[in-house]
Order: C-alpha cells, then sequence, then structure tokens
C-alpha cells in the first residue's frame, strides 16, 4: 500500500481534514490541503521529516506510513518471498489451509519475527476474548512496537521510572 493511501486512511481515523492535517504540520493555511491532496494522491511523496511529522500528528509510528507496496498480488508476493529471504518465513499445508510459519531455529532473525507475531496473537486473542476494545486493538498495532510488552522495544517515559522499574523488577532479572 503506497504512503499517501495510509495518510489517507489514519487522517479519516482520526477524523482530519487535509488542512487541518497540513496545518498541524506547519503548512501555510492557504496549501495546506493541496499538499496534503498531493501526499494522498500520490503525485508527491513526503520526504523523511514530513514522514515523521505526519506519524507523529496521526498518532502511529512511521512504519505504519511507510509499509511496502502490497496493493497487487504480485506486491504481495514479492513481499513475503523477502520474508522468507530474510527471516525464514515458510509456506506450508495443514488441515487443507496454506499456512505461514516461523521456525525460531532459523536464526535470529526468524526469532524475532517469531517473537512478533506471537506478540500480535496475543493481541488478536486479547481481542477475540473482550479483554481489549477494537480500539486498544488498533492502537496497539498503529504504534507497534511502542506498546508491545513482549519485546524489548518498548519506550520507558524516563529515566527515572526506568530505574525504579529495575529496582522493583531486579529480583526477575
Amino acid at each position: 500500500m503506497a504512503i499517501g493511501e495510509r495518510i489517507h486512511f489514519f487522517r479519516l481515523l482520526r477524523g482530519m481534514t487535509q488542512k487541518y492535517l497540513g496545518m498541524l504540520l506547519g503548512f501555510p493555511e492557504k496549501s495546506a490541503d493541496v499538499r496534503l491532496a498531493q501526499y494522498e494522491m500520490g503525485t508527491r511523496s513526503p520526504k523523511a521529516e514530513i514522514t515523521a511529522a505526519l506519524a507523529q500528528a496521526l498518532d502511529v509510528s512511521p512504519q505504519a506510513l511507510t509499509v511496502p507496496d502490497i496493493d497487487s498480488y504480485i506486491g504481495l508476493a514479492h513481499t513475503l518471498f523477502t520474508l522468507e529471504d530474510n527471516y525464514g518465513l515458510t509456506v506450508s499445508e495443514a488441515n487443507g489451509e496454506i499456512c505461514l510459519k516461523v521456525s525460531a531455529d532459523k536464526g535470529k532473525d526468524a526469532a524475532e519475527l517469531l517473537q512478533m507475531l506471537t506478540a500480535w496473537k496475543a493481541q488478536a486473542d486479547k481481542l477475540a476474548t473482550g479483554e481489549i476494545s477494537r480500539e486498544d486493538y488498533d492502537n496497539w498495532r498503529y504504534n507497534y512496537p511502542k506498546y508491545d510488552e513482549t519485546s524489548g522495544y518498548v519506550k520507558v517515559p524516563s529515566q527515572k521510572l526506568n530505574d525504579e522499574m529495575l529496582e522493583t523488577f531486579k529480583d526477575r532479572l
């Protein structure tokens, strides 16, 4: 999916107009909506610093905006092939259904992918059982890995809090 489509998706999800989002980014009021329309239509691509500002304004991870091009089945297939090459993703069949598998023994990258998929499944299970709302689930996905408590990627709000947490849980380390 192209970055423009992701910007459009999240802008609508947040209930923002093009003009409002453009002005949040610091574009002049006269051209704010035009600039955002250019990004969303793909006639203009935002630079890295604009992408970071868009992600912050939309309250998502920058990676949520810059997903690979999966708009075509060919593009999606090549994305999966790349996951096979880089992370040991394999395709198999179980009970007459095609399944994607990751084996942690394929190396460090495969183990990291498996950890990410396991965390995703845990959140999906929480959604299915009603433990979390759809909003909480989407917030987890769109900000991944910010709220993932199963990996080492969770951001700690401050050094003081980090130190307090280390002291509290030192017997578990």
